[in-house]
């Protein structure tokens, strides 16, 4: 199940109906390192239609096409990770950038304007084990950028958190700066 984080910092993915009508419903995401985090979570129904629709283009905008037809979006009550158990508030952390994020990521994928996309070529270039062809920015938060390539979303991590839009745009400029020996 691919997920993408909202604003407020509840999870947004489509979803079989039967998943809605669970009562109990843990989430394992595994990472790179085959460690799962476990998250148990409450489903709320969402309508693409509705006042919180923009969070499933939100969801098409990092994956695509969606495989059902419903959406939710998850509550994290609480997660375990590696023997520790944490409170789902204190994961679900309010994004700083929401307001502008929409604006950055037209500034960076933009062709008609500025550098912006040969800034965000030149941080995937340095940042990611891989070439993407043709990244596009998806997603800004206090840790890093999101870059959607052909199969699938990176995460570029940032040096330090970022709470403004400028300091948001100075450091993908400066991820793509070649450093001095």
């Amino acid at each position: 199940m691919k997920v993408v984080v909202a604003p407020d910092g509840r999870l947004v993915a489509p979803v079989m109906v039967a998943m809605l009508q669970a009562f109990d419903t843990v989430l394992f995401l595994p990472d790179d390192d085959e460690r799962a985090l476990q998250l148990q979570v409450t489903l709320e129904e969402l309508k693409e239609r509705g006042p919180l629709g923009h969070l499933c283009d939100r969801w098409q905008a990092y994956h695509g096409s969606p495989p059902d037809v419903r959406w939710a979006l998850f509550l994290i009550d609480a997660a375990k990770h590696q023997g520790q158990f944490v409170d789902g508030s204190a994961l679900m952390r309010t994004n700083p950038l929401a307001g502008e994020e929409a604006r950055l990521c037209r500034e960076f994928n933009n062709t008609d304007t500025g550098d912006g996309p040969a800034a965000l070529r030149r941080a995937c270039d340095t940042m990611l084990p891989e070439r993407l062809e043709q990244p596009v920015l998806v997603g800004v938060d206090e840790g890093g950028f999101d870059v959607r390539g052909t199969f699938s979303v990176h995460r570029i991590e940032a040096p330090q958190p970022l709470r403004t839009p400028e300091e948001a745009r100075r450091a993908l400029r400066a991820l793509g700066t070649p450093r001095r020996a």
